[in-house]
């Protein structure tokens, strides 16, 4: 069973009706032993990244993600959800994240070309940096949807794909049993289902 973490930020039953759609046995939770019990874990987030930290912390789960995380479980995040995988995140502030993998979630204001939309919102190639697991159903520049204003970076042992935006911003990262998409893989068609259904299959 696949335990998504409900802490009150994002559409979780979206992402719930794809992880079905593929066969996979997926569970909407705030529970902690529902958590814990889970086969793998995913922390999904919209939003602005303090809100969220706070919700997260407030509700417990923060402390029950890491325990899990750090015990070996397969989790992923998704959107905001992967950027609080993070060591800090620089939005409106400096705020704390859950410190699973190195790194910092910065602004693309200044950073990419000023005649590009900020947020990101559409759909760009994936370009893999390293082999991984969760793309044996895709192939290189498989697209995928974007909606982010800010990145990780100071990442470069975990990224394993990047996307083309006025420069190579972080796609998605893995570490170990930790695992992030800053795409939304439940808003990106058959290859965002193909990278869910690689993410269920993992035995771990």
């Amino acid at each position: 069973m696949i335990a998504i973490v409900d802490y009150g930020v994002g559409n979780l039953f979206s992402l719930c009706s794809s992880l079905k759609k593929i066969g996979a046995d997926a569970v909407v939770t705030s529970e902690k032993n529902t958590i814990e019990n889970a086969d793998k874990i995913i922390l999904p987030g919209v939003g602005a990244f303090a809100d969220a930290a706070e919700k997260l912390r407030l509700s417990g789960l923060d402390e029950v993600v890491k325990a899990q995380a750090k015990a070996g479980k397969y989790m992923m995040g998704i959107c905001l959800g992967m950027q609080m995988l993070f060591e800090k995140s620089y939005e409106y502030g400096c705020y704390e994240g859950l410190g699973l993998l190195k790194g910092n979630v910065v602004a693309m204001k200044g950073v990419i070309d000023e005649k590009l939309k900020i947020p990101h919102i559409g759909w760009n190639a994936l370009h893999f940096t390293k082999p991984h697991f969760l793309f044996k159903y895709i192939k290189e520049g498989d697209h995928a949807y974007f909606v982010h204003s800010y990145y990780a970076t100071d990442c470069e042992d975990s990224v394993i794909a990047t996307a083309e935006y006025g420069k190579h911003v972080t796609a998605a990262v893995a570490k170990d049993n930790v695992l992030g998409c800053q795409f939304h893989p439940e808003k990106s068609g058959d290859v965002g289902l193909a990278i869910l259904r690689a993410f269920c299959e993992v035995k771990g």
